[in-house]
C-alpha cells in the first residue's frame, strides 16, 4: 500500500486502513514495495526530528536479499557505499549489519515475493541513521545483492515486535518523547 493518504493509480493507501484527523501525516515514508513500521503524527517537532539529516536517528530494516550474502558485501555496506541519489552520486554513512536466521518471524507478504526454488536468500538486519530515497535497496544493489523483501522493523525505540500488517498503536506524547528524545 502507499504510505500516504491519497491513492494513486487505484492503489491502496493509508486512508483505506486508518481514520485520523486531516492534520496527521506519515513521517519517513515507505515505498510501495516495502513493509513495516510507519509513524503517523501531527507533531511538527517529531517531524523535524525524524526528517532532519543532522539529527540522526536509528532506523532498523530487515532485508531479504537474493543469494547468500558475502562477508565482502557486508564489509562494504558497513563502511558505506556509493549510490545514486536523485542524479548525484553520494557515499552512504557507515551502517551496522547482522545476519538474521531463515527462521525470522515475519508475516507472509501479500503479494508474495518471487520464489525460485534453486536460488537461496539471506535475511540481513541493517541499521541506518540517514534516510535517502530507496537507500536500502540502492545500497544492496551496489554490492550486487538485489532486495527481495524490505521491512522497516524499528524507528528510534519503536519496533514492530508483536504487530501484524495493518495494526495501529496510539502513543501518548510522553511515550513518543521517551522513544525519540531520551
Amino acid at each position: 500500500m502507499l504510505s500516504q493518504f491519497t491513492s494513486m493509480d487505484g492503489k491502496r493507501c493509508l486512508k483505506d486502513i486508518v481514520d485520523v484527523p486531516t492534520d496527521v501525516y506519515p513521517v519517513g515514508r515507505l515505498d510501495y514495495d516495502s513493509e513495516g513500521l510507519l509513524l503517523l503524527t501531527n507533531d511538527t517537532k517529531i517531524n523535524h526530528q525524524l526528517l532532519t539529516p543532522a539529527l540522526e536517528h536509528k532506523r532498523i530494516y530487515w532485508v531479504q536479499v537474493e543469494g547468500m550474502i558475502t562477508t565482502k558485501a557486508i564489509a562494504m555496506l558497513t563502511a558505506g557505499v556509493s549510490i545514486n541519489n536523485n542524479g548525484m552520486i553520494i557515499q552512504t554513512k557507515p551502517a551496522r549489519l547482522a545476519l538474521l536466521g531463515d527462521d525470522i518471524a515475519v508475516p507472509e507478504r501479500n503479494p508474495p515475493i518471487r520464489f525460485r526454488k534453486n536460488n537461496p536468500t539471506t535475511w540481513v538486519e541493517i541499521q541506518l541513521t540517514e534516510g535517502k530515497n530507496r537507500q536500502v535497496r540502492k545500497m544492496f544493489a551496489a554490492v550486487h545483492f538485489p532486495v527481495l523483501r524490505l521491512i522497516r522493523a524499528q524507528i528510534g525505540a519503536f519496533t514492530i515486535q508483536g504487530m501484524q500488517p495493518g495494526d495501529v498503536i496510539t502513543l501518548s506524547n510522553e511515550e513518543v518523547r521517551q522513544g525519540f528524545f531520551r
